[in-house]
């Protein structure tokens, strides 16, 4: 499948060199000698040389690795008519090594200014390893081939700002695409009564099955390519002329995020894919199409007939399908009440579900009821929750508090949990705020602390103070465009916190931020991730089973307590930044040491500070069944969630109340301003469309509302772009980064702010406000 669970962001100057080919064995130290290496090994070392600017040593490894394998690497290339998937990357470990040593060769190149050189070198791993990926620690493959030939063309021309807003021409049809699709046959019945052709076996078990006795009356009522009626598509004479136009042409997956609806409907109608995966693209053009009843057939659909359907994410995590199908339609009865339809009781619970293997799974379904509703029901249900919300706001309705101090959470009798401040209802409005200057990038080592930037020399914080909002986007400082500072513009936005993912080096410029900007903020250790605190090498990674690790990163945890717990602005504390997911440590191999650990650490915290909770941000929900049973002294559930325009989903709210019990924050979410052959403008009404779709569903699941009532509020990624993501810092680098449920199928790193640098020349001072800026200052100030 081609969705995500997470986005891994890489923070902290203590990344150096970021390029590795894969996760895995840490390279041999050079008293050990050159003999018995792999092509991992002398790849490891050639990135740690380039990294540190020793280009002799960079060309000696890379020199090495072609030298030995290259033979080899041209056969595994040979053997080779596409990208190989990423479960089988380790078979072409050589092949990758010698591409990338050819990268690694023109980017050395490059940085001494030899432009000709590097260009030969480059050019070498496009012609004879085009096939060769390389691992990304922030964990994607990405191409050798395409990487070296977008670094030749801008080796050539660095683009402008002109260059980067102009529509790229997108992939098209043969014939004009249409965005409407009219269906041959919408069916008998707008909600298929399953019950009149068919019965149900063993609901709310993992033995569950829909069992049909009228095949020919459900294809009757339900329509047009839904389950079981497959074949009507054949019929449609709509379809024969997109196939005569030839605009079916190619695989099924390119038919997912294109403009022309009526091409992906019919495609994937007939896709040969798994029924449930086949049905959710299907239902996906219907909704795309504002066949809103029809897609709401087709995700049921799965619900009922395949619920146990799985499919892939890009970074190889299991995808529940029938979860999502349930998602999409919770969203859609909420967001379109017109609909008149109700779901009630439908769960499909993954017992065994956080981790990636599949075999222990096991799946317990209830297919719950789709119905109408009246208008009358949903007023009733409107005042219900009215009602609800000045219900669990008496005091003396509060069943449990953790903390006592000066900001606790409290659990009402209804199961909702609230954070306070000061004994008042307080629910995260945040930003993930570490603005940086074009040019600079940790991967090179000079990104510069933001917290002490003071490029014009005036003694005031740059992004804090000197920022100033180009309304006019002509890139140049009009005498209407007066600084007024990054922390001002938050404020105005409604921004009452801020993330910060390690530390912090300026204590009285966040007093100012809370005292006079009224934002406080998560203060955050990155307890060993990217190895920030551990004292562990990169490939290395940290250990949490290492005593020597652990023995650091507790006096890191300790040192942020020590010199911050009597701060007025710290709201709690938070430790990590999706560890589970493995980069550049073991938490992802060895879970149980590292749960173990983020208790360890959680007690020291409360044994120096009573005032201010404790929590942990992982990546998605994975492992979070062995984070709730070995880290209880873990107060707050933190995420990095990235699933679509659709919120995060019931199931994930579910799931967190089921198996964490206590409140969860959303520490990351996100959406590029960029779409590939889209303009800038529509680009930022997709990117304002998900962002704010992602705040009513945090809302919508916090106390007081309808929802499950632990959600205490959200962390927005990011506030402005940052260009070093794609490598080259001086560039606003448009390539794909990874797959995912973003508005083009597409993540695009360097994209993610609600505030851009223009281009790029005024930073760190210019900002230009995106749409979102205005759709959260709207939403927020309510």
């Amino acid at each position: 499948m081609k969705l995500n669970r997470g986005c891994k962001s890489l923070l902290g100057a203590a990344l150096i060199a970021l390029f590795v080919l894969c996760p895995g064995r840490h390279a041999q130290s050079e008293e050990t000698g050159d003999a018995n290496l792999s092509p991992k090994d002398m790849i490891v070392r050639a990135w740690e040389a380039w990294g540190a600017k020793n280009y002799e040593r960079t060309f000696y490894w890379t020199d090495k690795c072609i030298g030995e394998y290259s033979e080899e690497a041209k056969k595994e290339q040979a053997s080779l008519s596409d990208f190989p998937p990423t479960d089988i990357m380790d078979q072409y470990e050589t092949l990758n090594a010698v591409g990338t040593s050819f990268f690694i060769q023109g980017e050395a190149y490059l940085s001494q200014g030899k432009i000709g050189e590097a260009k030969k070198a480059f050019s070498m791993a496009i012609k004879d390893y085009s096939f060769a990926q390389n691992w990304d620690p922030r964990g994607w493959y990405w191409s050798v081939k395409e990487k070296s030939e977008a670094t030749i063309e801008k080796s050539e021309k660095k683009p402008d700002v002109a260059d980067e807003k102009r529509p790229k021409p997108a992939p098209g049809f043969k014939k004009k695409p249409s965005t409407t699709i009219t269906l041959y046959d919408p069916g008998k019945e707008a909600i298929v009564d399953y019950k009149k052709y068919g019965y149900f076996k063993n609901v709310g078990t993992d033995k569950y099955a829909y069992v049909t006795k009228d095949q020919e009356g459900l294809s009757q009522a339900a329509g047009e390519a839904i389950y079981p009626n497959t074949s009507s598509v054949n019929w449609d004479l709509n379809y024969k002329k997109v196939k005569d136009e030839g605009r079916l042409e190619g695989s099924h997956w390119d038919f997912v995020n294109t403009d022309d609806l009526e091409a992906n409907f019919y495609k994937w109608s007939g896709a040969p894919e798994p029924q449930g995966v086949r049905m959710f693209y299907t239902g996906l053009s219907l909704e795309k199409s504002g066949l809103l009843e029809h897609a709401i057939k087709a995700y049921y659909s799965i619900v009922i007939h395949f619920p146990k359907s799985v499919g892939w994410t890009y970074f190889r995590t299991p995808w529940y399908i029938s979860q999502v199908a349930i998602d999409r339609i919770d969203f859609l009865l909420r967001t379109h009440p017109e609909l008149k339809m109700e779901l009630t009781g439908a769960r499909i619970k993954v017992e065994n579900g956080f981790d990636d293997i599949l075999a222990n799974d096991r799946l317990v379904v209830n297919p719950g009821e789709l119905r109408k509703i009246d208008f009358l029901y949903r007023v009733k249900s409107i005042v219900k929750n009215s009602i609800l919300k000045g219900y669990i706001a008496k005091k003396g309705r509060v069943v449990k508090q953790i903390g006592d101090g000066k900001v606790d959470l409290v659990k009402y009798e209804n199961n909702h949990w609230q954070l306070r401040v000061e004994g008042k209802p307080y629910i995260i409005k945040g930003v993930a705020y570490s603005p940086s200057k074009i040019g600079q990038s940790p991967d090179e080592g000079t990104l510069e602390d933001w917290m002490q930037a003071d490029y014009n020399k005036n003694g005031k914080i740059d992004g804090p103070y000197d920022t100033w909002v180009d309304k006019n986007l002509n890139n140049t400082q009009d005498s209407d465009e007066k600084a007024v500072g990054d922390f001002q513009l938050l404020k105005e936005m409604g921004c009452n916190t801020i993330r910060l993912y390690h530390h912090a080096s300026n204590k009285e410029l966040l007093k100012e931020l809370y005292r006079r900007y009224g934002i406080m903020v998560i203060m955050g250790d990155l307890l060993g991730a990217y190895t920030v605190g551990s004292g562990a090498g990169w490939y290395e990674g940290t250990d949490y089973a290492n005593p020597e690790h652990r023995k650091n990163m507790l006096e890191s945890v300790k040192k942020m307590v020590e010199e911050f717990k009597d701060e007025p602005y710290v709201l709690f504390w938070m430790l990590g930044n999706e560890n589970n997911y493995g980069v550049a440590n073991n938490a992802k191999r060895n879970p149980k040491a590292y749960y173990e650990f983020v208790n360890e650490a959680a007690i020291m915290i409360k044994s120096m500070d009573r005032d201010h909770p404790v929590g942990i941000c992982n990546g998605d929900l994975t492992f979070l069944d062995i984070c709730s049973s070995l880290a209880p002294n873990v107060d707050i559930y933190g995420s990095n969630v990235y699933r679509g325009k659709y919120g995060f989903g019931t199931s994930f709210w579910e799931n967190a109340k089921d198996i964490w019990g206590k409140p969860v924050v959303i520490t990351e979410y996100g959406c590029p301003a960029y779409m590939e052959g889209k303009s800038e403008e529509i680009a930022q009404e997709a990117q304002a469309e998900y962002l704010k779709n992602a705040w009513q569903d945090i809302v919508y699941n916090s106390a007081g509302s309808s929802g499950t009532g632990n959600s205490i509020g959200g962390m927005l990624f990011e506030w402005v772009d940052e260009w070093w993501k794609a490598y080259e810092s001086s560039v606003h680098d448009s390539k794909r980064n990874w797959s995912g449920p973003f508005p083009d199928g597409w993540n695009y790193e360097e994209w993610l702010g609600v505030c851009s640098q223009g281009d790029g020349k005024s930073s760190p001072f210019l900002r230009q406000l995106r749409k979102t800026y205005f759709t959260y200052k709207e939403m927020w100030n309510k």
